[in-house]
């Protein structure tokens, strides 16, 4: 009997880790990305999963959101968080990776999968037959977008999201700039442009009144920005001191070179503020500004980072840019399973579906993947414990109030709480971990003994 073949439209990260997932479990997959033959104004390559606003997934901890779901997905065997363990490069307590070959080796596993049929081509309709996820992201073509309009009977969502410039490391002064982690936990792997107050303040006033550009169907007082997102200059506009309170607070971060931080004499050694770069490759030739996620003009970027202390004659491989990026409304439109309630055959994952990062992104895709692949096998769809970041966060976007639903990133807000309470926040969230992990692997257990029995 021939095998029904599931067809995946988008290859960002949830894309690739649906169509790995379908694949192999055995089902064929049709994988559809548009790049190059249409490009995108984020994307910066024809790569799959390609990483466009970091190089980072989050925090490795198992007690931070981020890395819980990174060990979940780890231990569902997902090709997106392995491939990033393998190519990851110092980021302090951060997966960080080296996003090219990241990308390249995604794109060579997929394309040489033998039940993988990667077509470089767009979809500009959803297909009326057969088993589909749609994992198009937040910058889904314009007439995919009106059929899933049309399909929907609903509007699109949507915020205004935005990438760091990227630096040439030769270029950034270390002389000022210094290596070392906030706290100096861990490997020293970020480096550090410190400011005085006089410098900060030059900074902030330079960058308020630095020129945007034009950003199409932008209307300030009704667009949304994403919160954990912020430009920059947004940020700089709320506020003398919101960016020392936000990516360039300078709490546990020391120049060991003036002598030991732990000193008392040298606690007020502590900089006004601190610019902190992360690095982008393991060669560690290209550094990405922290927090620094703008909108401003190219000209005006390189203006006002250069008063930056260390980066005065920092030369920029990528500027930072701002996109829209539109999201279906999940309550209306999903089950916990990811599949659409009014058409079980089709699926979606990724931040089309309003989760938000790369991780979530990652693990949409497993899920969608996993239940394309089972309704492909006629078996029954799964959904994941709500006690695990998975569950919760795919319980959260498809039961949120419609009304005011936004894209979700994972945080331990969404799952559900612990029997007894624990006042401390580092250790209740080591209880959530623990029970998150041991959930999973019941599940896990009870999904093996109940293959067992079925092929029995």
């Amino acid at each position: 009997m021939t095998q029904e073949r599931v067809t995946v439209i988008g290859g960002g990260l949830a894309g690739t880790e649906a169509a790995w997932q379908i694949a192999q479990a055995g089902v064929p997959v049709t994988l559809y990305e548009m790049r190059p033959v249409k490009t995108s104004p984020a994307h910066h390559s024809e790569e799959l999963a390609e990483l466009v606003c970091s190089n980072s997934f989050g925090a490795m901890a198992t007690d931070r959101a981020a890395g819980l779901l990174h060990e979940e997905l780890r231990r569902l065997g997902s090709v997106i968080i392995g491939t990033a363990d393998k190519h990851s490069v110092p980021a302090g307590g951060a997966l960080a990776v080296d996003r090219g070959v990241f990308s390249h080796e995604l794109t060579s596993t997929l394309a040489n999968h033998p039940l993988v049929d990667f077509r470089r081509e767009e979809v500009t309709e959803i297909p009326t037959e057969g088993v589909v996820v749609l994992t198009t992201g937040p910058l889904t073509s314009p007439q995919l977008t009106a059929d899933l309009q049309r399909f929907t009977g609903m509007e699109y969502m949507s915020f205004f999201d935005a990438a760091s410039p990227i630096i040439v490391g030769e270029s950034i002064n270390k002389d000022i700039a210094f290596l070392a982690s906030r706290y100096d936990r861990g490997e020293a792997a970020y480096l550090n442009c410190p400011m005085n107050q006089e410098q900060y303040l030059k900074f902030y006033s330079e960058i308020c009144q630095a020129e945007q550009a034009e950003l199409k169907d932008f209307d300030r007082e009704t667009s949304k920005f994403f919160e954990g997102c912020l430009p920059i200059e947004e940020l700089a506009q709320r506020g003398e001191d919101t960016m020392r309170y936000g990516p360039l607070k300078p709490v546990g971060l020391f120049d060991a070179r003036l002598g030991d931080f732990r000193a008392p004499e040298n606690q007020v050694k502590r900089p006004y503020a601190v610019v902190q770069l992360r690095q982008e490759d393991k060669a560690g030739q290209l550094w990405n500004m922290v927090g620094f996620q703008t909108n401003l003009r190219w000209g005006e970027q390189k203006r006002v980072f250069r008063l930056i202390p260390g980066l005065e004659n920092a030369e920029f491989v990528r500027m930072g840019v701002m996109h829209r990026n539109t999201f279906i409304n999940s309550p209306e439109l999903l089950q916990p399973s990811l599949q659409f309630k009014n058409r079980s055959t089709l699926l979606a994952a990724g931040q089309l579906v309003g989760t938000e990062g790369y991780t979530a992104a990652a693990a949409g895709g497993w899920l969608a993947g996993t239940n394309a692949a089972r309704v492909a096998l006629g078996k029954s769809t799964l959904t994941l414990p709500e006690t695990t970041m998975m569950g919760a966060l795919f319980e959260f976007i498809s039961s949120a109030s419609p009304k005011h639903f936004q894209p979700m990133p994972p945080n331990f807000g969404i799952i559900p709480q612990l029997e007894t309470k624990i006042r401390g926040k580092r250790e209740r969230y080591g209880k959530y971990r623990d029970r998150s992990l041991t959930d999973l692997a019941n599940w896990q257990d009870t999904l093996y003994q109940s293959s067992l029995a079925a092929v029995n």
